[in-house]
């Protein structure tokens, strides 16, 4: 793998022998020579692995967690590990629609985060499914920070990539946050205030048994905890965007 990683996808993996050799193929074709595909293995106890590996792509770095970590910090994990310029997260069992990547990559060379929207397939959907970015949105970040918080906003991790350099406000995720990991990014993009919505569909986006989004109305407690788990993201990235600006003004 040369130095000069133009891109990394970063994928998280536990128990996807199912779709995973079908999404890993639609991603390479959209790859170049100096892009790479980094998949963390969280501890799958089937043949997710195997087929990974018996792939053989150069352009393929597999890690195998130790344990199983959970898929919040097996994306940290990947995203720590990432190389390249740009970073593309990726599930396990979608599949890319050709051209996603050097459209989000013409977005990000004027901002840090680009988010599209999904075409949802194979399964029953729910309301969460039916929520749609639109591009006249990108500039309103307060609005989308609020959107956030209160549940209207809805980013998929599946379908964002963001530049190498919101790492410094990203990671490490806050040790509070047990899920959306994707919201999280997007809440770094919004505060950092540069983020773009495409209305495009980039990404043909699995529904099964197994996806960790809802396809119902959860209950209220755990509303409620998402709720506050995100407030406190905000007052995390205030801190962190404080320390930073900090850093900025002491190194000039």
């Amino acid at each position: 793998m040369p130095d000069n990683v133009r891109v990394s996808v970063c994928m998280a993996a536990y128990n996807g022998s199912e779709f995973i050799e079908e999404q890993i193929q639609s991603i390479l074709t959209e790859l170049g020579p100096h892009d790479e595909l980094l998949i963390v293995d969280d501890e799958s106890a089937d043949d997710t692995v195997a087929l990974v590996e018996a792939i053989g792509d150069p352009r393929i770095t597999l890690h195998r967690n130790k344990q199983n970590l959970g898929y919040v910090r097996t994306f940290e994990k990947a995203i720590t590990l990432s190389r390249g310029k740009y970073i593309f997260l990726s599930d396990q069992d979608d599949i890319w629609i050709p051209g996603r990547l050097e459209k989000m990559l013409r977005v990000l060379d004027k901002n840090s985060v680009v988010v599209t929207n999904c075409k949802h397939f194979g399964g029953r959907s729910g309301r969460f499914h039916d929520i749609r970015l639109r591009s006249t949105d990108s500039g309103k970040h307060l609005r989308n920070l609020l959107g956030i918080v209160i549940g209207y906003r809805l980013h998929w991790g599946c379908a964002m990539a963001f530049a190498a350099d919101l790492k410094d406000l990203a990671l490490p995720f806050p040790p509070h946050m047990s899920e959306s990991h994707d919201q999280w990014l997007a809440m770094c993009g919004n505060f950092s205030r540069s983020i773009a919505y495409l209305e495009d569909d980039t990404i043909l986006h699995r529904l099964h048994d197994e996806n960790l989004t809802p396809n119902k109305m959860r209950g209220i407690s755990k509303i409620l905890r998402a709720r506050a788990m995100f407030l406190a993201n905000l007052v995390t990235l205030a801190i962190r965007t404080k320390r930073r600006a900090a850093r900025v003004t002491v190194n000039s």
